[in-house]
Order: structure tokens, then C-alpha cells, then sequence
């Protein structure tokens, strides 16, 4: 939909007992998209638009949803194989021949029940909102109900076309639109909510003498008229939500709209964001109090964030959940993380799936750790690789230290005890075990087990050899 619109009054929303059944078309190629992904499994907020869909769906808590699709079938199927696998209520249509909206929506109906109501929505119309559908379906008890919105700009869309009494009487398509219907600015968004014995029926009598040859699905509304069964249009609470995805430039104004829509709730919330524009949601973020998010911060996954927890600027957190008053600096990921109160990560921190943080934990600048438990007030200050390792309380890891964690094969532990002091420049070889109070002094290469309370040096003597020269080029 065009950005310069205008939406009306909202139908309030009534109870509705029927038992409802969604058709979604996704059956479309995609051709501006010039892409080798079905245009319905690009994402918007890190989900493909069909996601965004199947949610809404499942929030008025139909019975079943019928996806028609066609082009990149079996992708289509696999994503939902692989991320939505538990969304048993999903019923597959293959439509072979891209005949129009109404023949896509004709394919699915054998496999609904005359008596429910039957709601069809888009694949690529990622953003409509749940109260919007329940309106929708609320107008559906009186007959037709079909979804409109005022268009300042309504080229492209077909117009909705009423009497001086103002009752709709149909719909238009652009292509078979005069001049004076091209002049309505109140337009179809293909949304609609009737019973399915009513729709099976109109659909039969649905020809295809128009412009494009097509059945189309607005023919219903001229059907519905001719049978004298009431047509309510129900105006979308905001145009952004109709709004379908047709190419990459729309894409990312959906994007923008989705995130923009986000960040707005998450500050009604009580979260501060340096500047909401610059922020990128693409799963759920469970904030505490007071929570501050600088620019450039992705949140991926589940996040949760306890009060005061301070994210800094171009951060990326996926899956991650971290105790009240922590800090992560600027340029840090973190990823798979289990953290709990006044920890400081960063910057520049890379903090893979399995770390777990106790509280007072520090993670310095490029630092990076893996499956790797951090106990009580220990510090990995800086320059340092600690993956596979069990950390005790208050343990000190010396810039450049890691943990060798890897033979070539298999992947083995290393076990530093409480109050551990490990020098600048050492390699611990694991398995190996440093034990409590242990001090491994400076550049030490540690392959066997360092006892409790002692230091312990592993590096070559030093030499000093007198009269040495440099070499110099031969002339």
C-alpha cells in the first residue's frame, strides 16, 4: 500500500463461535523479488512475512490454515518442516496453474466444512494485526465482510465500489477500472471474512473475462450483491498494516515499520533506546527496569534482560539472558549466553553457545569463550580464548591465555579451581586441571596438572648470547 494514507474508523470487535478456517495465499512467484527464495519466506524482523502470518493466525485461534502455494513449494514446506514443526493445524494446497486469487483460494476449499467461516489472508501482507482479523471476523456474522483502507495514492489497487446509500457493490480491478472509479481512494486489500458454504458457491459462478484473464476473488462481492447478502467493508486500523511485499524496495519499508512499531512498544515498556531507528528485533527481548540500548543493537532469539542491564552501541545478543546491572560494551556478540548480576562483557567480547557467567563476572576486549562455566567475581580481562573450561570463583586469566581445547579430533576440558591466578601468554593444554590458589607464571605452556597454592612455570630458559650479530644484506 501507497505511505500517504489515511485509515478509518475501526468496527469494534464482537465474540464470534463459528469455527474459523484461514486461507493464506503463497502461492505467488515473486518475479520483482529476483530471487531464488519464494517471496513469501523472506524475512521481516529476522521471520519469513509467511511466519509473520501463520502468528496472527494463531492468535484467533483458528482451526485449521490452509497455505495455497505454488512456486518454491517444497522450501516453502521445508521451512515450515524445520522451524514451525509443531504447528500441526497448517493443511497444505499445491495450485499447479497461477490462475488468479479466486482459483487459488477455490483449491483449498474441498478440505473446509460448510458450516465454518472461512478468512483469507496473504502470505505477503506479513504485518496484520490480530485485532484487525478479529473485526474482521466480528463483521463476517452479518454476511461479507471485506477489508478496506483509504489510499491518498490508491494506483495499482482495486476500488471499492458503492451505491448513493454508500453500501458496497463491488470491486474493481485497476485494468478494468473507468476514469471516474479510478478517482476512489478506498481500495481492497484482498483480506475477507464469509461463511464457506457462501463462498463455495460465489466461487463457482466466478469467470474469467477480464483484463488479465484471471478469476478474481473480488467477483465474490458483486455475487454476494446479486444474492442480496449484506457486504460490510471493515477499514484496517493503519494502512502499514496491509501493505503487501512485492519487491526488495518494499521489503525493507516493512522492515522499517515492523522494527519502528517495536521499538515504540518496548519503550512503552520502560526500555531507553539511544535512537529507536536504529534498532532491529528479530525475536523476543523480555526487558526489566530501566534498560539502555544504545544504536546498533541487534536482539536475535530470546532475550532477556534484568533491570538496569546497559547494552552498548552495535551489539548483536541472540539468545542470551543476563542478570540485573550488567554491562556489555560496545561491539560485543553474544550468543547462547547464561549470565547472572553485574557482569561486564566487552568490547569487542565474542561469547559463543554454552557460557555461563556467575555474578561479578568480567569478559574483556577480544575475548572469546565457549562451553565454558565462569564462577563468582573472575576476570577474563583481555586478548584471551577460554572455551571447554570450568572457571572457579575470583579466578585471574592473564591477557593471551587459552585453553587448548582441541586435538585435532576431540574436544577436551580444562578445570581452573578458586582464586587461580593464570599469567599473561600461557596455553593451558587440556584436559588439565590448575588447581585452587594455583599462580601459572607468565608465557607458561601447562600440560599437566598444576597443584593448589603453588606456582608453576612451564617455558624454555632464558639465554643471553654475547658477541651475536644481526645478519646484514650481502652487497
Amino acid at each position: 500500500m501507497a505511505k500517504k494514507a489515511t485509515a478509518k474508523k475501526v468496527t469494534t470487535a464482537k465474540t464470534v463461535t463459528a469455527v474459523i478456517h484461514t486461507v493464506i495465499l503463497a502461492a505467488g512467484k515473486g518475479t520483482r523479488m529476483k530471487s531464488a527464495v519464494p517471496k513469501v519466506l523472506h524475512p521481516i524482523g529476522g521471520k519469513p512475512m509467511l511466519g509473520h502470518v501463520l502468528d496472527a493466525v494463531a492468535n484467533i485461534g483458528a482451526e485449521a490454515s490452509h497455505v495455497v502455494h505454488g512456486h518454491g513449494a517444497e522450501q516453502v514446506r521445508e521451512w515450515h518442516a524445520s522451524d514451525r514443526a509443531k504447528e500441526k493445524s497448517v493443511q497444505w494446497v499445491l495450485q499447479k496453474d497461477q490462475l488468479g486469487t479466486g482459483h487459488a483460494v477455490l483449491q483449498a476449499m474441498p478440505k473446509i466444512p460448510d458450516d465454518a467461516l472461512v478468512l483469507v489472508l496473504y502470505g505477503d501482507v506479513p504485518l496484520i494485526s490480530v485485532s484487525t482479523l478479529q473485526n474482521l471476523i466480528a463483521a463476517a456474522d452479518k454476511g461479507l465482510a471485506v477489508l478496506t483502507v483509504e489510499l491518498d495514492e490508491p494506483t495499482g489497487y482495486g476500488r471499492i465500489v458503492r451505491n448513493k446509500a454508500g453500501a458496497v457493490t463491488g470491486i474493481v480491478e485497476e485494468n478494468d477500472a473507468n476514469a471516474r472509479q479510478k478517482k476512489i481512494t478506498e481500495v481492497n486489500t484482498g483480506l475477507l471474512a464469509v461463511s464457506a458454504k457462501r463462498l463455495k458457491a460465489w466461487l463457482a459462478k466466478v469467470k474469467n473475462n477480464n483484463a488479465k484473464g484471471e478469476y478474481y476473488l473480488t467477483d465474490i462481492v458483486g455475487l454476494a450483491v446479486k444474492d442480496r447478502t449484506r457486504v460490510t467493508a471493515v477499514s484496517a486500523a493503519s494502512p502499514d498494516e496491509v501493505e503487501g511485499v512485492n519487491d526488495r524496495v518494499q521489503l525493507a519499508r516493512m522492515e522499517r515499520v515492523y522494527q519502528r512499531t517495536q521499538a515504540e512498544r518496548l519503550m512503552r515498556e520502560g526500555v531507553h533506546m539511544a535512537d529507536p531507528s536504529r534498532f532491529d528485533l528479530r525475536g523476543i527481548l523480555l526487558p526489566g527496569k530501566d534498560v539502555k540500548i544504545d544504536v546498533g543493537v541487534i536482539i536475535e532469539g530470546v532475550v532477556e534482560l534484568g533491570d538496569n542491564v546497559s547494552i552498548g552501541p552495535y551489539c548483536v545478543l541472540k539468545n542470551v539472558k543476563l542478570g540485573a546491572g550488567s554491562v556489555v560494551e560496545a561491539h560485543s556478540l553474544l550468543d547462547g549466553v547464561k549470565g547472572a548480576r553485574d557482569l561486564h562483557i566487552g568490547p569487542f567480547a565474542r561469547l559463543r553457545p554454552g557460557t555461563e557467567l556467575a555474578d561479578g563476572v568480567k569478559v574483556g576486549n577480544f575475548v572469546e569463550t565457549k562451553k565454558s562455566k565462569v564462577g563468582k567475581g573472575s576476570k577474563i580481562n583481555h586478548l584471551s580464548y577460554v572455551g571447554d573450561a570450568v572457571l572457579g570463583e575470583d579466578v585471574n586469566v592473564g591477557a593471551g591465555t587459552i585453553t587448548c581445547n582441541y586435538d585435532g579430533v576431540n574436544k577436551h576440558q580444562t578445570t581452573i579451581g578458586d582464586n587461580a591466578f593464570i599469567g599473561s601468554n600461557s596455553s593451558l593444554v587440556a584436559p588439565v586441571v590448575i588447581g585452587k590458589g594455583a599462580t601459572i607464571g607468565a608465557g607458561s605452556v601447562i600440560g599437566k596438572d598444576a597443584p593448589d597454592d603453588a606456582l608453576t612455570v612451564a617455558r624454555a630458559k632464558q639465554v643471553t648470547l654475547p658477541g651475536w650479530k644481526r645478519p646484514t644484506k650481502k652487497t
